[in-house]
């Protein structure tokens, strides 16, 4: 085989691909387009076993890897996910350059979204470190080790934007703004792919494929799976941004959503993934259909039949299936014989991923070096900067009368009380599958060594966090998934940590959500606290010890009681393998917290959905009254965060105009006003005051990570120009940008009050 063309490195990658596409069959190119699970990562049984002694409804799952192998071997697999070490990469290898018929090699990927050993804090909290950079370098580290053992893609990053906290999958993306959300979706990509456009990434980097293409996290009531209803004018204005940024950063694949948007599923939507996508953006790479959402089309009863849904899946943009079973994709030699598609439209997508296969450098190096992968996952460098990325996460919600930091040297003992104070895998938080339970830092760990042995530190786990209602799937795959201990008595917990914390100088309390109540199929109909977090709560507060609160989420909690009756109150998300000890860094004054909320945090579930950019209605006035039983503001703004420093902002300016297309500088003066060196965030906001459509009454335009020295004042710059300032207007239906005049604010949160106006001129 070795002297066919398209086996030779010399040749061009068009080359190459059309060498190889000159010898398939109708069957061999859809099999190339066929993405199956391999479940055997989970456990596989043996080939000699007993499969009809199990259940009916478990006996296709079972067999499910033999099935696998048997379709990889005939040529009819493309690529397979869930594989996720070396060795077991290698063998499915092995089969496809072996024994398939034309020695095509697969494409592994993976979810790896948040760290694939070394586990990162969770991507909403990445989000929240407002900064970039750090996030790039995260991903960088996660794509060499998945690429280690032999992934060369990530079904990441969910660039969703999400705007209502119940729904489960929030904690995967970047919060509810466009602009923050684009920023950290680029971010991301170019982290993956080593900041290589398209499918020619180095040896260390593993292609990016954001997620979920498009408006899932507009699902109706925050409901998992449920369909999206959004304007054309949201739809340009606030959910495809992130995409775009994706696209444009160079990402090499894109993963189409399941759920239907606005009446038609996305998975079979070509104005969506044809149309925006490819003619408007120029997206080159590969469309892959999320899980089983090609044959979904029939359960959707948007297809006749699954032949049909294989046909309108391909028709639509998508140029790969993941299916668990009998792909719909299975039947395009059917479709094509049928002339429900055409054979140049099978062609084009098999040549999409050829390309990338070719590009990857997959037929001259096919296999994972498995003696290399330890010296990789066991990298110590990687954990430190797990922890240093966690460090930037953490977001303090309140402080009164300068509660934190904590000092070590004045205290003599320390009750820590929570479940979720000493468990390493809620640490994690969920969407990892690869990592190390043992290795994991829990706050109560990072605590202990940070206090040092001058300070007792005793821990009560208190009442238990109540479990989700319905189990997962995610919790069967997941054996480390902490259950509470049987014999757990609430009562009797409760009473240990009310007898703890009345002994103790200071009470740190972790409340929140396990890492299983929040993910996908994960969505709650409440905010509150699980279980009697909260009555446990008000009793260490009565107890007059002061109190500390840690809220270890993915998502806004109902605070109300908390945010009036404890003094400190510290959002510290799943931070990821060294999260312990990030956690305690800040508590006790090494780091000050400079984390800024992603999202709009909601007094009550009541509210939402809610968000900083809403348009201002006729009578702005009486924003905080639309509802008479509550507030109708936030409990916390979107930008928010306190620090341990004290920071003021003075000198906003701007040249006071601009042409349109022009480009504006506008500065602010940032001032750190107190004797602790510490980073600030500073944000840039803006309001149209009129205009062809009616814009939001604040929008997020530019932000800045920056650190200021205690006493001192920095200058930050931004740029207000066409690609800031235009938007999509339902009036003409094309993007527009309007002579107007902007209001501007800058400073810690979008509730900024230093402002200034810039005129921009027709």
């Amino acid at each position: 085989m070795t002297d066919l063309p398209y086996r030779d490195p010399s040749l061009s990658t068009a080359e190459r691909v059309d060498d190889l596409m000159s010898r398939l069959s109708v069957e061999d190119k859809a099999g190339q387009l066929t993405q199956y699970f391999y479940m055997a990562s989970f456990g596989e049984l043996p080939v000699d076993f007993d499969f009809e002694a199990l259940p009916p409804e478990a006996q296709s799952f079972a067999k499910q890897p033999l099935m696998v192998k048997d379709a990889i071997a005939a040529g009819k697999a493309g690529s397979a996910l869930f594989v996720k070490d070396a060795a077991t990469a290698n063998i499915l290898q092995r089969k496809a350059v072996e024994e398939s018929p034309h020695g095509i090699p697969l494409i592994f990927g993976y979810d790896v979204i948040h760290g694939f050993r070394t586990i990162f804090p969770v991507p909403i909290a990445q989000a929240a470190s407002w900064d970039p950079e750090a996030v790039e370098a995260g991903q960088r580290i996660a794509a060499r080790e998945a690429r280690a053992v032999g992934i060369h893609w990530a079904f990441a990053p969910m660039v969703d934007i999400a705007r209502d906290p119940r729904w489960g999958r929030i904690i995967e993306g970047a919060g509810e703004d466009p602009c923050l959300g684009s920023a950290i979706a680029a971010a991301q990509v170019r982290g993956f792919q080593g900041g290589v456009k398209g499918n020619a990434i180095g040896d260390e980097s593993i292609l990016a494929g954001p997620k979920h293409f498009a408006g899932y996290g507009a699902a109706v009531g925050g409901r998992d799976y449920d369909d999206a209803d959004i304007s054309d004018s949201e739809l340009r204005n606030v959910y495809l941004p992130p995409f775009k940024a994706a696209v444009d950063a160079g990402a090499a694949n894109l993963m189409s959503a399941y759920m239907d948007l606005n009446g038609v599923p996305a998975s079979a939507n070509r104005w969506l993934l044809n149309d925006v996508l490819r003619d408007e953006w120029g997206f080159t790479g590969w469309v892959v259909s999320d899980a089983n959402a090609i044959r979904s089309l029939e359960t959707q009863h948007h297809a006749k039949d699954l032949t049909d849904a294989g046909a309108r899946g391909l028709h639509a943009g998508n140029d790969m299936e993941m299916c668990m079973f009998d792909p719909a994709f299975n039947r395009l030699p059917d479709a094509v014989a049928a002339g429900l598609v055409s054979e140049e439209e099978l062609d084009a997508s098999v040549r999409r991923v050829l390309t990338a296969k070719v590009e990857l450098g997959l037929f001259e190096h096919p296999y994972a070096d498995e003696d290399a992968v330890a010296a990789v996952l066991d990298a110590a460098e990687h954990r430190d900067a797990a922890r240093a990325s966690a460090e930037k996460t953490l977001v303090l919600l309140r402080n009164e009368g300068a509660a934190l930091p904590l000092d070590a040297d004045a205290l003599g003992s320390i009750a820590v009380i929570g479940e979720l104070a000493d468990s390493p895998r809620d640490t994690l938080g969920p969407w990892v599958f690869d990592h190390d339970t043992d290795e994991a830092v829990s706050i109560l760990a990072g605590i202990k060594e940070r206090a040092g042995d001058g300070v007792t530190v005793e821990h009560v786990p208190g009442v238990k966090v109540e479990p989700r209602h319905f189990p997962s799937m995610f919790d069967r795959m997941d054996p480390t998934t902490p259950q509470t201990p049987e014999g757990h008595d609430d009562d009797a917990e409760l009473a240990r940590a009310i007898e703890l914390a009345e002994r103790s100088d200071v009470a740190v309390v972790v409340i929140g959500q396990r890492q299983n109540q929040i993910g996908e199929n994960a969505s709650a109909g409440t905010l509150e606290l699980p279980g009697r977090q909260l009555e446990q709560l008000q009793a260490l507060v009565a107890t007059g010890t002061p109190v500390v609160a840690l809220v270890m989420s993915g998502r806004p909690l109902d605070l109300r009681w908390a945010n009036e009756h404890v003094p400190a109150i510290l959002q510290v998300w799943y931070p990821g393998t060294r999260g312990g000890e990030a956690v305690a860094s800040a508590l006790f004054g090494d780091v000050s917290p400079a984390g800024r909320l992603p999202i709009t945090w909601p007094r009550h579930v009541g509210q939402v959905p809610m968000y900083h950019n809403h348009y201002r209605t006729f009578q702005p006035e009486a924003q905080g009254q639309r509802y008479w039983d509550e507030e109708s503001t936030p409990l916390y703004p979107f930008g928010h965060g306190l620090s341990y420093a004290a920071f003021s902002y003075a000198d906003l300016r701007t040249p006071g105009t601009v042409a349109v297309g022009e480009t504006a500088t506008v500065s602010v003066a940032v001032t750190n006003d107190s004797s602790v060196d510490a980073e600030d965030v500073v944000q840039l906001y803006v309001h149209q005051r009129h205009g062809t459509s009616t814009r939001p009454i604040r929008e997020l335009k530019g932000f800045r990570r920056v650190h200021v020295p205690a006493g001192e004042t920095v200058t930050v710059e931004f740029e207000l120009g066409p690609d800031q300032l235009r938007y999509w207007s339902a009036v003409t239906r094309e993007w527009v940008q309007d002579a107007t005049v902007l209001d501007v604010w800058a400073g810690g949160s979008s509730v900024a009050e230093l402002a200034t106006t810039l005129e921009i001129t027709g």
